[in-house]
């Protein structure tokens, strides 16, 4: 099977992927500062260098594509159809590098959650979520 696009557009379309202040990431910040929460962004000092940081509560929140994550929702079990394997190599090597951050954050002693983008979708259960998220911080 070959590519619908052009070299050119599929170029186009890859250098437009943000890794960074992705809508699904604003939804989530927004609705914490709705909250009343208060976080920083992007702390490179930490590992994996999680989207979204509180502090005060040592939880690093990551927001993760479900595409480029696996998640096991419709959109994460999505399967290319040019480049299977690279692609197939490249989300797994993104889940191994998921755990292997987690794990040295847990280390470090931080509680790492994850917001898939999915859920994001729906505002009400984004805010279920988050609540959870942050009610096992007070246990």
């Amino acid at each position: 099977m070959t590519d619908v696009h052009t070299p050119e557009q599929r170029s186009r379309n890859m250098a437009a992927i943000r890794g960074a202040n992705t809508r699904p990431e604003i939804k989530v910040r927004s609705l914490l500062h709705a909250m009343g929460y208060r976080f920083r962004l992007h702390r490179k000092k930490l590992p994996g260098k999680p989207d979204i940081v509180l502090p005060k509560y040592r939880l690093a929140i990551f927001v993760h594509g479900c595409f480029w994550h696996c998640h096991d929702c419709r959109y994460g079990r999505v399967i290319p159809l040019t480049r299977a394997d690279f692609w197939a190599l490249k989300r797994r090597s993104n889940v191994e590098r998921d755990t292997i951050i987690k794990a040295a954050l847990e280390e470090q002693g931080w509680t790492v959650a994850t917001v898939w983008e999915c859920e994001t979708r729906n505002e009400h259960e984004l805010r279920a979520i988050l609540s959870s998220i942050l009610h096992k911080m007070f246990k």
